[in-house]
């Protein structure tokens, strides 16, 4: 939680700087956009504002300005005196044995300002709470001192009034003294309160123009408006920026309004809609509730209604398209810039398998297996068609994939000829790593073997962000997210995939529907092959990682190729330590000999 507070205070910064572009956008298309469409652009607003708590990205902006990773090489990261390290043994025992070097990411703990800012948040969402409630007793005060309105001729007005908007539903009307101008309260059952002395001046034209501006609100479903607008101002408490957007939008609320208003009225009627709003300001108070919608407004904004209503003119076809085009433009640009303020508000995140459309069956006897860790086992039987699946929570949680990943970076090296399977060397670049088989020339078997980071960083290096993220989108690789940084993005960083996805990703391997020319297939195969026996051939690759010098995240991956079926597995654990790859290898290779799968 405290982490969601650090990247939601980064999110408010950005969302001040969308709030700018939004007044500026307005300001360089005032003379374009029509007045609802003004106001229809704080709706947008209203939308990126839930964007950080939503638990995914609508979509991969950002990776429209990946190619300015480009432009600098990254370096390859030498040894530091403070980090810490950590070599974990693939399968003891086996014929091909692979090592799983692994370099600790450092993460610093919270600082107690951040959680005091976390306590203040909520203490202020609380307190605004509270507020909220407050309005809605007030709202329930008002709605117990109305009384049905008894006045036939204004009953006759308001029917009439219904069918000028071509509203077809008889919303209720009262009348009440608790109010010194007209409110509509209410959205699944809305409802029109008019003050009393509205009522008793019995001028007809006044309360024409008032009931059709308020049910111009009902028409255009200004109350979700008036729910969102207080949503945002409890969760948002803090930010003076939302806090000006709702003022402006309560603003425009009203001017387009007045707008519809004018657009059912007679031109020579402008002066007097406009003379009605200014008999009525010095009555007029600010609704006394954040749920409802009405005629009020301060001198202020009065001031921008009757200048509107003053040069008010009927709309041509040609401005029509004109404010369409501009409010098309100004959301292109909002909803671009929409992804940069999510948080990832959900710490997990989950892969949506459609269990509905598979053969599957949970295992979960195989607690035992996993002792002290917290983990998942995923098995497909490709013959039968077959998945068996211990701990789903845990299986379709997408984290890290740390160095299982270095299978598909080889392919993606294969396939853009950086490395070839008759020549797979990269030279070492003379660096002083910390493990004694990183300090040499590679090749792809050796690479693997040592999981040597340095060879697939320079195959990445060689890639070049923009393509690495084409090839994850094509083979759907986890949540493809590489914004993290280019040299670790798959080291407890962005870069996250489930165990399901692990196995999904393998069977598309062997069964080669990647797209992948199938000499670089086989030269990966032969790259991740562990053992032979007469059960058939063993495939794996093992991963860690380590955090702040602790084995939080241990996977093992692969295969069992048998000559009359293959076995697919992923296995996953997590713990506050000692959760590496060789445990992860350990506990695979003790189920699949119970299985009778592997021996």
């Amino acid at each position: 939680m405290a982490d969601f507070m650090v990247r939601f205070l980064i999110c408010n910064v950005l969302i001040c700087g969308i709030i700018g572009i939004l007044l500026l956008m307005k300001r360089i298309f005032k003379n374009s956009l029509s007045n609802r469409m003004q106001y229809n652009l704080w709706f947008l607003l209203m939308g990126i504002l839930a964007v950080p708590f939503l638990p995914f990205r609508l979509f991969k902006a950002w990776e429209i300005f990946l190619w300015l990773k480009n432009l600098t090489s990254f370096p390859v990261p030498k040894a530091a005196a403070n980090i810490n390290l950590a070599s974990h043994s693939n399968i003891v025992g086996s014929k091909n044995r692979m090592e799983d070097f692994t370099l600790s990411v450092n993460r610093e703990a919270p600082s107690i300002i951040i959680y005091l800012l976390l306590a203040l948040w909520i203490f202020g969402m609380f307190i605004m709470l509270l507020l909220a409630i407050r309005s809605v007793l007030r709202l329930s005060t008002l709605k117990k001192s109305a009384l049905p309105l008894q006045s036939q001729k204004v009953q006759k007005l308001y029917q009439r009034c219904l069918k000028d908007i071509g509203i077809s539903k008889n919303i209720p009307v009262y009348s009440t003294a608790y109010l010194k101008s007209p409110v509509m309260v209410g959205f699944c059952k809305p409802c029109i309160y008019l003050p009393i002395h509205l009522i008793s001046d019995d001028n007809e034209t006044d309360i024409r123009y008032m009931l059709l501006h308020e049910l111009q609100h009902y028409k255009h479903k200004d109350g979700i408006a008036s729910y969102l607008m207080s949503l945002a101002g409890i969760v948002y408490w803090f930010n003076p920026l939302v806090w000006y957007a709702q003022k402006e939008m309560r603003n425009e609320r009203e001017i387009a309004c007045d707008t519809s208003v004018l657009n059912l009225l007679d031109t020579d009627d402008y002066a007097a809609y406009g003379n009605t709003l200014i008999n009525f300001a010095e009555k007029i108070s600010l609704t006394p509730v954040p749920f409802a919608s009405g005629i009020s407004g301060n001198m202020k904004q009065m001031k921008r209604r009757i200048v509107n209503i003053t040069s008010y003119e009927t709309p041509t076809l040609r401005k029509k398209l004109k404010s369409a085009a501009a409010f098309l433009l100004t959301s292109v640009l909002l909803l671009g810039l929409s992804p940069f303020v999510s948080t990832y508000a959900a710490e997990e995140t989950h892969y949506h398998w459609n269990t509905a459309s598979q053969n599957f069956s949970e295992i979960n006897h195989l607690r035992d297996y996993f002792g002290k860790y917290e983990g998942s086992f995923v098995l497909y039987d490709l013959k039968g068609d077959i998945w068996k699946i211990y701990d789903m929570e845990r299986a379709t949680l997408q984290v890290a994939p740390n160095s299982t990943y270095k299978i598909y970076d080889a392919l993606f090296g294969l396939e853009n000829g950086i490395i070839t399977p008759e020549n797979s060397l990269i030279e070492w670049n003379g660096n002083s790593y910390p493990f004694e088989a990183w300090n040499r020339n590679q090749t792809l078997l050796s690479a693997m073997e040592a999981s040597v980071n340095w060879y697939f960083q320079a195959i990445d290096e060689q890639l070049g962000a923009s393509q690495v993220q084409k090839y994850l989108h094509e083979i759907g690789y986890g949540n493809e997210d590489l914004s993290g940084d280019f040299s670790s993005y798959w080291l407890e960083s962005s870069l996250k995939i489930s165990p399901i996805e692990q196995v999904e990703l393998l069977t598309k391997l062997q069964n080669n529907s990647l797209g992948f020319a199938l000499k670089n297939v086989k030269a990966v195969k032969d790259a991740i092959h562990i053992s032979s026996s007469d059960f058939g051939n063993l495939y794996g690759k093992t991963g860690t990682g380590r955090v702040n010098g602790k084995d939080i995240n241990g996977w093992f991956i692969g295969f069992v190729e048998k000559t009359d079926n293959t076995y697919f597995f992923a296995t996953n654990l997590h713990a506050a330590n000692h959760a590496d790859g060789n445990a992860a290898s350990k506990i695979t290779m003790s189920i699949l000999s119970d299985m009778n799968i592997w021996e």
